[in-house]
């Protein structure tokens, strides 16, 4: 299937964060239209609304999704407090992801198991998230860089190497733990695995 190398964003959060207007879509959404770029925002509040902006991101052909939510690390959560765990996203993703990739933006979600569970199942090419808890303020300013340091170097594609580096970039701005996992056909696991982190970088730690 051939995909066009824009961005879904589709975001959830908690009643606090709508009410102080903390969403993060309306700032990653603004640094992509300075690129050029037609981003795609879904703001959902229960897990059927979620299921339906999956599905209407498969039908997008957009290349990358991006979930912006509560989470730990078992899984997230949607509004209304509905948790989807790992193998359930799996589950849902599943006819989506193949050749795309998915930033999750969401606390303490990017380990092994989310890798375990989506990566062979689904087909998807990579998942960028962070490891630990993070916060509002820092993640507005820590997607947003990454989409500009990525698309001011290619518009139409993101490389593994580019990724990487510009992740290691902004990681050392921000001093964020950053997990980014990527398919792999010569391993049995079928991902490999980069630990991300201000003053020490682990690349493809098997």
């Amino acid at each position: 299937m051939t995909t066009r190398p824009d961005v879904f964003i589709i975001e959830s959060l908690d009643p606090d964060d709508e009410g102080n207007g903390r969403f993060e879509g309306a700032s990653i959404s603004h640094i992509l239209r300075l690129h050029g770029k037609e981003p795609r925002y879904s703001y959902v509040r229960t897990r059927a609304q979620f299921e339906e902006a999956v599905g209407k991101f498969a039908e997008s052909k957009y290349r990358y999704l991006h979930i912006s939510a509560h989470a730990d690390a078992n899984g997230m959560c949607t509004t209304n407090q509905e948790d989807i765990d790992y193998d359930e996203l799996a589950g849902l993703l599943k006819p989506c992801m193949n050749g795309r990739r998915l930033f999750l933006s969401a606390c303490s979600m990017v380990h092994d198991d989310v890798a375990k569970a989506i990566i062979p199942k689904t087909g998807c090419i990579s998942i960028v998230g962070p490891r630990d808890d993070i916060t509002f303020s820092d993640a507005a300013v820590f997607w947003p860089s990454i989409y500009h340091l990525m698309f001011s170097n290619n518009n139409a594609a993101m490389s593994h190497n580019q990724l990487r580096d510009n992740l290691k970039k902004v990681v050392f701005i921000f001093g964020i733990e950053i997990g980014y996992y990527s398919k792999s056909k010569k391993l049995k696991r079928g991902y490999t695995k980069d630990i991300l982190e201000k003053g020490r970088t682990m690349l493809k730690k098997i």
